[in-house]
C-alpha cells in the first residue's frame, strides 16, 4: 500500500529522483540529501508504513538484512571506520518523515557527527515495574 501525500512513498517507487544505490521489489536505498557523514543513506520500504509499529513484521526483517548487506558493501566502498544504524520512531524520537525508514550513517575516526546520550541508571524500582507490566500483557 502507498500513501499518495508522502514523499519517501514517492522516492521509493522512483516517481521524485534519487541518488538510488540499491533496488528490489520491496525496497529502494539512496543518498540521504541532508546526510550526518559522507555516505549516509537511506532504505526505504516501497509499500507506506508509518514507523516500527505498523510495518509488516517480515518487511522489517529484510530491512534489517539489507542494512547488513548495504553497509557491509559500503564499508569497504567508503572506508569507514564503523557504522550507525538509525531507526527513529515518532516526533519525540527525531522522526521527521512518517514512513518507516533506516538510515545507515557511516563513521569516520573523528567525523565529529555525535550520536549517543549520558548513561543513567536502571534503579531497581524501574525495572521491577517494568518486568511486573510485561507479564501483565
Amino acid at each position: 500500500m502507498r500513501d499518495e501525500n508522502c514523499i519517501f512513498c514517492k522516492i521509493a517507487n522512483g516517481e521524485i529522483p534519487s541518488a538510488t544505490i540499491y533496488e528490489d521489489d520491496d525496497f529502494r536505498v539512496i543518498l540521504d540529501l541532508g546526510p550526518a557523514t559522507k555516505g549516509h543513506a537511506l532504505i526505504l520500504p516501497k509499500g507506506h508504513a508509518a514507523d516500527i509499529y505498523s510495518i509488516d513484521e517480515e518487511l522489517a526483517g529484510k530491512a534489517f538484512k539489507l542494512a547488513k548487506k548495504i553497509t557491509t558493501r559500503l564499508k569497504d566502498v567508503l572506508g569507514c571506520d564503523g557504522y550507525n544504524i538509525v531507526q527513529n520512531n515518532g516526533e519525540v524520537a527525531g522522526q521527521t518523515v512518517f514512513h518507516f525508514h533506516m538510515h545507515l550513517i557511516p563513521r569516520y575516526k573523528n567525523d565529529k557527527s555525535g550520536f549517543g546520550w549520558k548513561p543513567g541508571k536502571l534503579t531497581d524500582e524501574d525495572r521491577d515495574e517494568i518486568l511486573e507490566k510485561l507479564k501483565e500483557k
